[in-house]
């Protein structure tokens, strides 16, 4: 037997060896599939009036402009058949390549077996005409007011990108070459990918997004050194210890989102927030809030507010001295700093020198990609499901996030994860992204319904802690940034909030890039730039349209003017005092703990 023949035989070996393990994982999948607990039908589509409503639509508008529907349906009908006729003639002279293709560039078509192969071509022109096609018949239809329009759009969306012959092994030339040149390995290795997936999730898709092994809180990432100097049932108190010998008087408070946890501020050293600010020469504290489970069930935004932002604000008054601070607030957190700060101005307090906002919305009356889930059907299974079980799990919110991004968030990840067969990739920002934390019931009802739906705040009508809160009352100096392709809070939306408040001192600040990546923008990247603009009285195009561009990071430009309002420098602080010794080290045991949640093993 020939070399040659030696190799061919181990590889066809190879192959069969790897067809059996599929099939061995295949019956683990089928088994892990079986543990799903069915997940409410609210949570998992609109309901049937809006597909009635978006058919009902359509077909009035066929009958009352029938030239307007045989346009498209003969323009898709003409781009259908003329592609199928160039494809013919192609093949007809003899050549076994793919005919002119002018469709647009996207992501999802890389491999250039997607231009130069005839079949896969045919597949993605074609795909992107019926695409074209949805998109257009969606946006013909009228008598569809502007919430039910977003909704029909954002599923038919959805649709759209789940058919992508990207995310079928039989249409995918790249995961088809794999498996080939592997010997079928791939394929073992995505299968194995898929099954430990959905038995993590017992029974459910969650796709794993990053290397859970690389990242270690504490130990590779969450590292700037400080010490836990107070702890709630809420939250623990994190001091950071100084970097410079003397810092401003004035302390800085920090409330991060408590969807995520806060070590989105301090990943790594390189793009550490946290990092760079005690670099800076200040006294920074930070808020580590608690992952909430059942026992939570009783927490609301007034819990939030007295047990979380008050007691916060009055442990940094005694371990500093000082009877005032600057505060952050980012995301939800920052929609909370604005209600504590109204609060704050109704009872005369002044504890507050200026605050910051990195992406917090106030203004709920543009909803942006959030309206399809803002809307009764959706709000009531949650509150069904928060009632049944004290807590809203973070994977119902992760997944909800991915969908808005599905091709970046869910496709892309599950195509390289189970059909290439590759481990996932060993990235910080991912990490902490998995690394969700959930909400506790009445909270998350309250945000949704008060805010979200009913916009009390910005109407000046929400009732709290004994007082009637706006966002009119938002009066300390503040510096708002937003990013320009935030998908969660829009910056114009941020803007319009921002523009109410009653401040008479106002910066606002777009950075370049999305929620996450347009506030962790360290200097030291140059990476995207931000626009300023003082003139707030102009609507939000306006404002951009005349706005300045600066290359680089916001950050030093914010830190210049929030050092022109933290007083003199003082000899630095180590964090805690003889009223607070530390309980432990930096990032402390919040962050890190795992909450027993209902339904899963103990």
């Amino acid at each position: 037997m020939t070399t040659e023949e030696n190799g061919a035989g181990r590889e066809l070996d190879e192959l069969s060896a790897n067809l059996v393990k599929m099939d061995e994982l295949s019956q683990r999948l089928v088994a892990a599939l079986a543990n799903k607990t069915p997940d409410r039908a609210g949570l998992q589509g609109p309901g049937q009036d809006l597909y009635m409503k978006a058919a009902t639509a359509y077909m009035a508008e066929m009958m009352a402009n029938p030239a307007r529907m045989l346009e498209q349906q003969i323009s898709y009908w003409g781009k259908t058949l003329q592609h199928y006729a160039d494809v013919q003639q192609a093949l007809s002279r003899g050549k076994l390549e793919p005919p002119e293709d002018s469709s647009p560039s996207d992501r999802r078509f890389s491999d250039p077996l997607w231009q130069t192969h005839p079949y896969f071509n045919f597949l993605k022109q074609q795909y992107l005409l019926n695409s074209e096609a949805l998109k257009n018949a969606v946006d013909g239809i009228e008598g569809l007011d502007d919430r039910e329009r977003r909704r029909v759009e954002y599923f038919s969306r959805q649709i759209i990108d789940m058919f992508s012959p990207t995310n079928f092994l039989g249409t995918n030339p790249e995961a088809l070459q794999r498996a080939v040149e592997t010997n079928g390995q791939s394929l073992v290795d995505g299968l194995e990918n898929l099954v430990r997936d959905i038995e993590a999730s017992e029974g459910s898709l969650n796709v794993t997004l990053a290397d859970k092994d690389a990242f270690k809180v504490g130990g590779n990432i969450a590292t700037s050194p400080g010490k836990v100097v107070f702890r709630n049932r809420m939250f623990e108190l994190i001091q950071y210890s100084p970097q410079t010998e003397t810092v401003h008087e004035t302390p800085l408070l920090v409330f991060p989102p408590w969807i995520n946890k806060y070590y989105i501020l301090d990943l790594k050293p390189q793009n550490s927030l946290i990092k760079w600010v005690v670099e800076q020469g200040y006294t920074l504290f930070v808020v580590s809030w608690v992952n909430p489970d059942a026992a939570y069930s009783d927490v609301g935004l007034d819990t939030y507010i007295e047990e979380g932002y008050l007691t916060a604000i009055e442990q940094v008054k005694q371990l500093t001295g000082q009877k005032r601070m600057n505060i952050i607030g980012y995301c939800i957190a920052g929609t909370t700093l604005a209600l504590t700060l109204s609060y704050l101005h109704k009872k005369k307090d002044n504890s507050i020198k200026s605050a910051t906002f990195f992406t917090a919305l106030t203004d709920f009356s543009d909803q942006g990609e959030f309206t399809p889930f803002l809307t009764d059907d959706f709000v009531d299974s949650l509150e069904a499901e928060m009632a049944e079980k004290g807590y809203l799990n973070h994977k119902i919110m992760a997944r909800t996030f991915s969908f808005l991004r599905s091709n970046d968030l869910v496709y892309r990840p599950a195509i390289r994860s189970y059909m290439m067969g590759e481990a996932p990739p060993a990235f910080d920002l991912l990490f902490w992204n998995g690394d969700g934390a959930n909400l506790p019931g009445r909270m998350c009802t309250e945000y949704l319904r008060w805010l979200c739906q009913k916009n009390l705040f910005a109407k000046g009508e929400l009732e709290l802690l004994g007082e009637t809160l706006s966002v009119k009352d938002v009066r300390v100096p503040l510096c708002a940034i937003t990013c320009e392709t935030d998908h969660i809070a829009a910056w114009k939306a941020c803007y319009e909030g921002v523009r109410q408040m009653g401040s008479r001192q106002k910066t606002f600040i777009v950075s370049e890039s999305g929620h996450i990546a347009g506030i962790v923008n360290p200097p030291s990247k140059k990476k995207y730039g931000h626009y300023v603009n003082e003139d707030l009285t102009l609507d939000a195009d306006k404002w951009m349209a005349g706005a300045e561009f600066h290359e680089g990071s916001w950050w030093p430009r914010w830190e210049e003017w929030l050092a022109k309002r933290s007083g003199k420098m003082v000899p630095a602080r180590e964090p805690g005092d003889a009223d607070h010794p530390a309980i432990c080290d930096a990032p402390g045991v919040y962050v890190v703990a795992q909450p027993r949640l209902i339904g899963e093993p103990a």
